[in-house]
């Protein structure tokens, strides 16, 4: 421990985003950091994610409609949410909480929770880049985008509830010819849309490989392949033990394993459980250029542009983390997302990944020190990860290093 009690040395396990960036802020506290990571940097969810940084659509998923729609297509794979039949007795315990928790009640502690998120995350973002994490973010607006009007009023009905809550979102809607204006790749299918402004995008795999390589020049060590299986108290510090037989000793450790949370977690007295929501993602090329962002809230379809062609991503599957990519998945992203999207060629697909998005029943992330002393944990971010993953790390760095929780971590305490 340092003079003032505070750890000077830390092990975070996991290197997504998420970790990486509770690594980067512990060193700018003085922390000397190791990361390691069972497979390397950006190997999990922060690779092909849709890369939004975009504080007025990071809502919680517990909303009560979501709760009617899951229920009618709850065993239909071709639907965005899909859980497959299975006797996964804690899969359907979490789905049982999660719907206990679709109430507006619970979604709007889930919005207050996450508001200090929201209000902060594009400014820990400026941070790193203005810091050393060579990757630009780039701002652009959203445009959600619909068949009709109808279509449009949820998600307006919860941009509305957001701003009530206190995070002003800028929107503007749109109708008829003027919705396929905000981008040429909407089709004239698209008679309705809401453009959110004051969002920003990024590639996640490039900005998760910078952000590593500047936790390194800062210091750190990364160890790959490096599978944690136990972490123990070893003459005053935590020993962090891979399956291999390695070890790495130091003050304090911060589990960041993202849909593998309660693996190590559950021994940690985190109570709440975590699943892998899997999403995919491909790239397409298009007739042209993709000026920024575009939502399908109908059919659950963000597509955003990527490396000069269009990187499309969608569903939310319940299955394992480490399960198998399920090609009948990637056929109905394209099959509810055609008709909606011109000048994109869909045959000329590249980069197909799915990855485990992790999911709590109550929508609220796991953030903050556990009942094992000098243990805490980062995770349960949901689709919004990588928006609230830089944030995240500022906040506990903060809470590890000064042995006070922040305000803002008070209600997503990982022993709730």
């Amino acid at each position: 421990m340092g003079i003032d009690g505070g750890p000077r040395t830390a092990v975070v396990i996991g290197a997504g985003v998420v970790g990486l960036s509770t690594a980067w802020f512990l060193q700018e506290r003085g922390v000397d950091v190791t990361v390691v990571d069972r497979d390397g940097v950006a190997a999990g969810a922060s690779w092909g994610n849709a890369g939004w940084l975009s504080p007025g659509l990071a809502i919680p998923l517990n909303e009560p409609g979501i709760l009617r729609y899951g229920l009618r297509s709850l065993l239909d794979p071709s639907a965005p949410l899909h859980v497959p039949a299975t006797p996964d007795v804690g899969l359907w315990s979490f789905l049982t909480r999660f719907a206990a928790n679709c109430t507006w009640k619970s979604w709007g502690r889930a919005v207050q929770a996450n508001l200090p998120f929201n209000e902060e995350c594009l400014e820990a973002f400026d941070v790193l880049t203005s810091s050393g994490v060579e990757a630009p973010t780039v701002e652009a607006p959203i445009m959600a985008a619909f068949e009709n009007p109808r279509q449009a009023v949820g998600l307006l009905h919860e941009l509305q509830r957001i701003n009530r809550s206190g995070l002003e979102i800028r929107y503007t809607a749109f109708d008829g010819d003027d919705v396929g204006k905000q981008a040429p790749q909407l089709s004239s299918r698209a008679r309705a849309g809401i453009r959110l402004d004051g969002q920003r995008y990024v590639d996640p795999g490039q900005f998760t490989q910078s952000l590593a390589r500047s936790v390194v020049t800062r210091g750190a060590t990364i160890l790959s392949g490096f599978r944690v299986i136990d972490v123990h108290s070893d003459s005053g510090k935590l020993a962090v033990r891979s399956s291999e037989g390695d070890s790495v000793r130091a003050d304090a450790v911060v589990l960041a394993t993202g849909a593998w949370l309660n693996q190590l977690g559950g021994s940690w007295g985190v109570r709440v459980p975590v699943r892998a929501g899997r999403g995919y993602s491909f790239t397409v090329p298009t007739d042209e250029p993709v000026p920024g962002p575009i939502y399908l809230p109908a059919v659950r379809v963000a597509c955003t542009p990527y490396q000069g062609k269009l990187r499309v991503a969608g569903t939310m599957e319940f299955r394992g983390p480490d399960a198998p990519l399920h090609q009948r998945r990637v056929d109905a992203i394209i099959a509810s997302a055609r008709s909606l999207l011109t000048g994109v060629s869909w045959d000329e697909r590249t980069d197909t990944w799915v990855g485990p998005r992790p999911v709590t029943p109550d929508g609220r992330p796991l953030v903050g020190a556990t009942d094992a002393p000098g243990r805490f944990v980062a995770g349960g971010h949901g689709m919004w990860g990588f928006t609230h993953g830089p944030v995240t790390g500022r906040m506990l760095a903060e809470q590890i290093t000064t042995g006070k929780q922040p305000a803002a971590l008070r209600d997503l305490t990982p022993t709730r």
